[in-house]
C-alpha cells in the first residue's frame, strides 16, 4: 500500500504530462486484490484529467488483454517488468524511496540494476528511472521515448527471447527445475510465476558463477 502511494501520484503526473502531446491517451491500471489498494486507487482516480480503466489485477486474461492493448507501460520493479516483458510490451521501470533508503541502496549495492530482466542480461534493456531521478517529467520524457522510437522499443520486444533463454538455460542443464534453489528458499515447486523464475534464475546463475 506504501508504494502504491508513493508512486501512484508520479505515475499519474507522468501520464498527464504526455497527454499534452497523446490526445487520445488513455490509461489502464491493474489493481490488486487488496480492498484498501483498491478504495485508494478509485479515490484517486476521480481527481484525474484523462480516461483511466480500472482492471482486476488477479485476472491473467484481463491483464495481458491490457497488455496486448496498450502501446508502452510504467511500473515499478518486480513480477510486473517480467510479465511485460514476456508480453513483449515495451516499459519503463520507475522507483522512488526515502533519502535515507536510497543512500543505504547505494552503500550496499552489489548490482547495477534493480530489474530482473536488466539484471538477467546484464544490460540496460528497460529503463530504470530511479531515486531521486524518478520525477515525473524524466518518466514521461523516458516514456515517451520508449512509445515513439521504434529502435529503442524493438530492443526490448527482440530481448524477450534472450531471456526466456537465460530462463530456461537451468531447466536445460538440471531435470529437477530449481529444485536446489528452492529448497534453500522453503518453497514449493509449484511457484512458478514469471518473477519467481526469474528470481530463482538470478539465485542459480548467482551460485554456479561462484562454484566455478
Amino acid at each position: 500500500m506504501q508504494e502504491v502511494a508513493r508512486m501512484l501520484p508520479i505515475f499519474f503526473r507522468t501520464v498527464q504530462h504526455l497527454s499534452h502531446t497523446l490526445n487520445d491517451l488513455s490509461l489502464v491500471i491493474p489493481v490488486a486484490p487488496h480492498r484498501d489498494v483498491r478504495t485508494y486507487v478509485e479515490n484517486v482516480v476521480r481527481s484525474v484529467p484523462f480516461p483511466v480503466v480500472l482492471i482486476p489485477g488477479g485476472s491473467l486474461e484481463k491483464r495481458y488483454g491490457a497488455f496486448n492493448a496498450s502501446k508502452a507501460a510504467l511500473c515499478t520493479s518486480g513480477t510486473a517488468v517480467m510479465e511485460l516483458m514476456l508480453a513483449k510490451l515495451p516499459c519503463v521501470v520507475a522507483y522512488q524511496a526515502h533519502f535515507l533508503t536510497e543512500c543505504f541502496i547505494h552503500l550496499r549495492k552489489k548490482i547495477n540494476f534493480i530489474s530482473l530482466p536488466n539484471i538477467l542480461l546484464d544490460s540496460p534493456i528497460v529503463p530504470e528511472i530511479l531515486f531521486r531521478a524518478c520525477t515525473d517529467k524524466n518518466l514521461a520524457a523516458k516514456l515517451s521515448e520508449v512509445i515513439f522510437n521504434d529502435e529503442v522499443r524493438q530492443l526490448q520486444v527482440g530481448s524477450a527471447e534472450r531471456m526466456l533463454q537465460v530462463l530456461y538455460e537451468p531447466i536445460k542443464r538440471r531435470g529437477n527445475l530449481f529444485a536446489e534453489e528452492l529448497g534453500d528458499l522453503g518453497l514449493s515447486s509449484d511457484v512458478y510465476s514469471p518473477g519467481t523464475i526469474a528470481a530463482l534464475t538470478v539465485l542459480y546463475m548467482d551460485k554456479n558463477r561462484h562454484r566455478n
